[in-house]
């Protein structure tokens, strides 16, 4: 029995010594895990711009001058650090207590005095000429490429975790972006009827819609729809263009601009013999939620697809 007992004894001390060792491991593992999230500084990225800009490290002033960037930044928890915003930044609410710097023109100077860490610009959206004031004043400036299709989205909230230190957080909200975007797809992926829908952007007299290779066209061709439209772009289109076309649905993105955009479509002259003024089949979606490339975007093409095809949500 004694030999049974210091054979037992040993076998727990072994037993302790080795589970010793897998907890100093993990808390070694954990300690270089924290230190390596510490220490992921500096980064270099290839901006939307072409440029490498090189990050010391973690920003903690930020100035967005997009409302994308805005919203991705947000959705990767760096709220506190947003410090400024573009006068078009509505969302989230929280924006409203963040220091405007300007629309389309930047207050340069204004964005200079808030002396950010980072300022998050837009290859599309931002003047060469407001970058160029900004980093000759030693302001990094990061780039985001201007998407144009789900990809490029994915791509610019991935730069700025990259750019931010949430690298792991951004690869969470795409991957969650990519799990419903596949849910549209399968729900709309059964319809046998393929519509054909009209996008317009501008009301009339001035009357813009949204054609081929624009970002729009893919949302439409995503949830199985045909576009109206077969120029290039955003064409200016005439009232009797429109007519020809003859969409089964038209889709209005004016916002606040046109109140009650739809019925004034439905009563426009000349268009009740179009399918979807008989069938009024004429609705309003949310421009910031199609327009903006951020993770809000997908909540966008599913407002988009339950216009459409209110069936394949019921």
């Amino acid at each position: 029995m004694k030999k049974v007992y210091v054979v037992v004894s040993l076998l727990m001390l072994i037993i302790g010594m080795l589970a010793g060792c897998s907890s100093n491991g993990d808390t070694k593992h954990s300690a270089q895990s924290q230190k390596t999230e510490k220490t992921a500084f500096p980064v270099t990225i290839k901006d939307g711009s072409g440029d490498n800009v090189t990050i010391k490290q973690t920003p903690k002033r930020i100035v967005s001058l997009v409302p994308s960037n805005t919203e991705i930044a947000y959705k990767l928890g760096l709220g506190k650090e947003i410090i400024g915003v573009s006068d078009s930044d509505d969302y989230p609410k929280d924006v409203k207590k963040k220091t405007k710097i300007g629309g389309t023109q930047i207050n340069v100077e204004k964005v200079i005095a808030l002396k950010p860490d980072l300022v998050l610009a837009n290859v599309a959206l931002t003047s060469p000429e407001a970058i160029q004031q900004l980093q000759s004043n030693g302001i990094k400036v990061l780039v985001v490429n201007d998407a144009t299709n789900f990809d490029q989205v994915y791509q610019s909230i991935k730069m700025v975790g990259k750019a931010t230190g949430t690298s792991e957080k951004a690869a969470n909200v795409v991957k969650k972006m990519q799990q419903q975007l596949a849910v549209i797809k399968e729900k709309t992926a059964s319809v046998k009827n393929e519509k054909t829908v009209y996008i317009e952007i501008s009301p009339s007299p001035d009357i813009y819609a949204a054609g081929k290779h624009t970002f729009m066209d893919q949302m439409l061709k995503t949830i199985h729809a045909k576009n109206a439209v077969t120029e290039n772009n955003w064409p200016k289109l005439n009232e009797e263009e429109v007519i020809k076309l003859n969409p089964d649905v038209i889709i209005t993105t004016y916002g606040d601009s046109t109140k009650n955009a739809p019925q004034q479509v439905l009563e426009r002259k000349g268009w009740q013999q179009m399918n979807a003024i008989k069938n009024k089949q004429v609705f309003e979606v949310d421009p910031d939620l199609v327009n903006r490339t951020g993770p809000r975007i997908i909540n966008g093409v599913e407002q988009l697809a339950k216009a459409v095809y209110p069936d394949a949500f019921k």
